[in-house]
Formats: C-alpha cells, structure tokens, sequence
C-alpha cells in the first residue's frame, strides 16, 4: 500500500507518539480495575480458558485502527508526472565538408574524412531540436542535405558521403557560399555555418572572403575548423594502375590565416583537429557553445490513497466492536 507513495501532509506522522502513550495508559488502567483475591487453595476452581489472556488483543485492534486514520490524514497520494518541450529559439546549422582527396590523409584514423564522419554524427545526435543541413565540397560544392529536422535523413547522407563525387581540389569559398545560400532565407533565430577543410582555397569562382562577406549580411556565424596534423602526413599523391590511391608522405598545409579571418568577420571561432580526440573535442565545444532554448512544461496528476487506509480503520474497529459485545462480552 506504501509503494511510490509520496505524502501531502506528513506532519500528521506526529500524532504516531500518541499511541505508545495510549498503551501505557490501558495498562495501567487494567492494572487498577482487577481485583485481587487471597486463598489457600485453587483446587476448588475450574481451569481459566484462553479468552480472558485474549482481552488486551481487542486494544490492540482500536490502536491499529487509530494508526490507520493517522496514515489517511498524512494523505498518502501518487504523483503521475508528464512534460512536454517546446523549443523557443531554434538553431539551423549547415555542416560545410571538404571532400578533397588529402581527406582520405592518414594522419587521422582510420582517414580523416572517416573520422570526420564519426564525429559529425555524434554531434547531429546531440542535436534534437535543431535543423540541419549537409554542404560537400571539393574543386565546387553542393548541397548534399537541405536544412531539416528530420536526423535520420541527414545521418543517412551523411554516411554516403564519400570522396569522388566532386572533382578535386578545394574550393573554400564555394563551399561557404553554397552554405550561406542554405541558410539566407531561415528565421531561425540563430544561423550557423561549421565550415571544415584541411588545405588552402585553390578552386572555384567565388573568393573566401567574398562569402564570408555575405555570410556576415545574413547574419550567420562560421565556425571554422582546419583539420590535419602538424608536420607530413600521410596522404594520395597519385593513382596506381588500378585506380586506387598511392599514399606518400606529404607536408600538411592549412591556410589558418584565412580561416581565422572567415571566424573573426562572421563572429565564429576557429579551431584545430591535430588528431581523432581533438575533432571530437571540438565539436563537443560547439555544441555548448550553440545552446538551443527549450520550454519545459511539467503537468502533475496526484491520485489519493487515503480511501484504503480509512476503510482498513473502519474494519478494525468494527471487527473490534463486534468482538468486544460478541464473544468477548462476558469478561469485560
């Protein structure tokens, strides 16, 4: 009867103190009302049954009922709770990605378009309540993903971005336009671009700085991340006869100072991923840096338990009552 049972008025627990007092009290009133009687011998009497001993039982019941009231008047209830969100200021993001062939580099494991993906969908996951979008690009860009809610299509185009699709190269500003064309005309209240390469803007017909230019008049923020470890790395340097890559070392060449810039104008921040645990740390600090505002409701539906409890006291002191002129009426 007690099971995930919460209590409106537990004061009333106090009144418990007064039933040991109760007890003590009958006691000692029993103690005054029997009579004592002195005599030789008892041989003459017949054997006292059981019923007499029994007596104090029908105290016990009227305490247990007392008890009982106790309990419904600290009115035991459940409490049922429901919430529902709403999200108040939504986030659109577009994930700007370079498919260049140094993405399959080495120096991230096990390359580092690979390992980009790992952690772009962890970070979609963490996600739920904001649109996102999927920008490639290489020699040009495309979009991949139109801003969505929908996870699941977005994690699917995700996984099925590989290089290959675009010609090679990097075409920064091509990739940053065509991520500010996605998210020109969102009411979102907040709009942001995490743009990602690991080489220097060396395709394309828009310049860096002239998307950025326009990313600033829509009012969209750009998070840079220039991704490649310090030093050579290993990376594609040319096909064999079969079409697959030839890997050799390879000087990783980042232009850091134009993504500062693209961050500084847009009023994003520039970060790099040297490894796997550094990309992934860097994402996980965008997403506390993007917080999306969400309305809690709470709804509580209490449901009363007092009932059983005053009916429990009811049987015991009808049970009592009936004991007490029934089959116990001759020893009182």
């Amino acid at each position: 009867m007690l099971e995930n049972i919460e209590f409106a008025n537990p004061e009333f627990f106090w009144l418990l103190l007064l039933l040991p007092l109760a007890l003590l009290w009958y006691l000692f009133k029993r103690r005054e009302q029997t009579a004592s009687l002195k005599i030789s011998s008892i041989k003459g009497f017949a054997k006292e049954g059981i019923l007499p001993k029994l007596k104090p039982l029908l105290f016990l019941f009227r305490l247990l009922a007392l008890a009982a009231i106790v309990v419904a008047m600290a009115r035991p209830q459940t409490e049922d709770i429901s919430t529902r969100t709403k999200t108040t200021k939504g986030i659109d993001i577009v994930m700007a990605i370079d498919v260049s062939s140094s993405m399959l580099a080495r120096d991230l494991k096990p390359n580092r378009l690979s390992a980009l993906k790992d952690v772009a969908a962890d970070f979609i996951r963490k996600r739920p309540n904001d649109r996102i979008g999927l920008v490639v690009y290489a020699g040009e860009g495309y979009t991949k993903t139109p801003i969505t809610s929908d996870k699941s299509i977005v994690l699917s185009a995700l996984r099925e971005i590989t290089y290959g699709q675009l010609n090679d190269g990097t075409a920064i500003g091509m990739g940053l336009a065509t991520s500010v064309n996605r998210l020109k005309e969102s009411r979102a209240i907040s709009k942001i671009i995490i743009l990602l390469t690991d080489g220097v803007n060396n395709s394309g017909f828009i310049e860096p700085q002239t998307a950025a230019d326009l990313a600033v008049e829509f009012g969209i923020k750009t998070y840079t991340i220039g991704l490649g470890t310090n030093g050579n790395a290993l990376t594609p340097i040319e096909y064999n006869a079969d079409g697959s890559f030839r890997y050799g070392m390879r000087k990783v060449e980042i232009d850091e100072k134009l993504l500062k810039a693209i961050a500084k104008s847009t009023g994003g921040k520039y970060f790099r991923a040297t490894d796997n645990e550094k990309l992934e740390a860097i994402y996980d600090e965008i997403n506390k840096l993007e917080k999306t505002e969400i309305e809690e409701f709470k709804y509580y539906k209490y449901e009363e338990k007092f009932r059983p409890w005053v009916l429990l006291a009811g049987a015991l002191l009808l049970f009592e009552w009936v004991m007490r002129n029934t089959l116990f009426r001759s020893f009182i």
